[in-house]
């Protein structure tokens, strides 16, 4: 074999060489490319794979917390259920007593005598000083009559000299003057919680704060059960006409002992806690006249006995039913249920209703009152 052959196969061997090293060198690299993509993927795969385990269990652990907390913050109709019109038009329609009927007596006078307790500031002026601020704040029943507003003058006590204002239209115009601030007060108070209620009856879940609201007024007016039918019928305005006729009747337009002594403006009983004993009570009888160290505590007192006693449920239905007519609150046609506060029964109705006919009283039944000022404070 020639030189030239054997070198011509020698080169061949080395590029056959070269090719097969090239491939195996592909082949290489696409089987480590493939290993680690391979590998790449298992890691993806191993990583969506914990990170979907920790959204699970995570799920299951948040949930019963979120669970928790929406029942915490919320009333739901299991606690606080808002059918009360149908209740309401039940009761009105049979004069039915619910069990929200039961009154709770524990927590009824709670906020009425801290707040009474609280109270510090009393100062019993003369009448001829509380005449001259009338006056000097243009306060009159004639101007009341005419424009429906009330000067926010609150008076704490009644002046001592009433019994000795001989002039009979005087003293029962200086009377009405100091109890309608007051009266319209405790009504403006009773009127927007009546409309937080309708708020709160309107919602098909209320919250936390609407629940501690609801509780607090569950206790305040006697309604076991958390009776809603039975709190909106008790929750409502007096009449102005009938709380001044009923002041001016048990304690002779401000004159009486117990008005005079204790505040006492509408002779309410107790049987326990502070009170004047009756100079007419017999040895055995317990009883005493309720006695207030302010006038406004004495209103508010008198407002929740009729809003709460057994004895005036048929008061509050017949004002339930004017409501629900859309009529206004008619002292004369609620007078009427008022038999039972007093021994006389029907003749104390009767002379109820003269108190309000002859001194024109239902002209303040509509009557407003202004805001207060820091001027007009000042001079109190």
């Amino acid at each position: 074999m020639s030189l030239f052959a054997r070198g011509k196969r020698s080169d061949c061997n080395i590029i056959m060489k070269e090719k097969l090293n090239k491939y195996f060198k592909q082949k290489f690299f696409a089987i480590s490319k493939k290993r680690n993509e391979n590998k790449e993927n298992n890691i993806g795969t191993i990583s969506r794979t914990l990170l979907s385990s920790l959204i699970i269990i995570s799920i299951f652990f948040v949930t019963p917390i979120v669970v928790d907390f929406v029942k915490d913050n919320s009333i739901i109709s299991a606690d606080f259920e808002n059918n009360s019109k149908n209740s309401l038009k039940k009761l009105l329609e049979k004069k039915i007593i619910t069990p929200g009927e039961v009154i709770n007596q524990k927590f009824l006078y709670d906020n009425i005598l801290i707040f009474d307790e609280e109270t510090t500031d009393s100062v019993r002026l003369s009448a001829a000083t509380i005449e001259e601020l009338f006056k000097s704040t243009n306060y009159t029943l004639k101007d009341v009559r005419k424009s429906k507003l009330v000067k926010p003058i609150s008076l704490t006590l009644l002046p001592s000299e009433m019994k000795k204002i001989e002039n009979s239209k005087k003293k029962k115009n200086l009377f009405i003057k100091i109890l309608l601030p007051l009266i319209i007060k405790e009504n403006n108070y009773i009127r927007l919680d009546r409309k937080k209620l309708f708020n709160v009856l309107n919602k098909s879940k209320n919250t936390r704060a609407d629940k501690v609201w609801l509780n607090s007024k569950f206790k305040q007016y006697g309604v076991e059960n958390k009776d809603l039918s039975t709190l909106k019928i008790r929750m409502d305005e007096i009449p102005v006409s009938m709380a001044i006729a009923q002041a001016a009747k048990e304690t002779g337009w401000g004159t009486s002992r117990f008005a005079q002594e204790g505040n006492a403006l509408f002779g309410q009983w107790t049987w326990s806690g502070e009170g004047i004993r009756p100079s007419d009570a017999d040895d055995d009888s317990t009883h005493k006249v309720m006695k207030f160290k302010v006038l406004q505590a004495s209103v508010r007192a008198y407002q929740r006995n009729l809003n709460t006693h057994t004895s005036y449920k048929k008061f509050r239905i017949a004002r339930a039913e004017l409501r629900d007519k859309e009529k206004k609150l008619d002292s004369k046609i609620l007078s009427e249920y008022l038999d039972k506060y007093a021994e006389t029964g029907k003749e104390y109705v009767k002379v109820l209703q003269q108190i309000i006919d002859q001194n024109n009283l239902t002209d303040f039944d509509d009557a407003k009152l202004l805001p207060s000022s820091i001027n007009l404070e000042s001079l109190i």
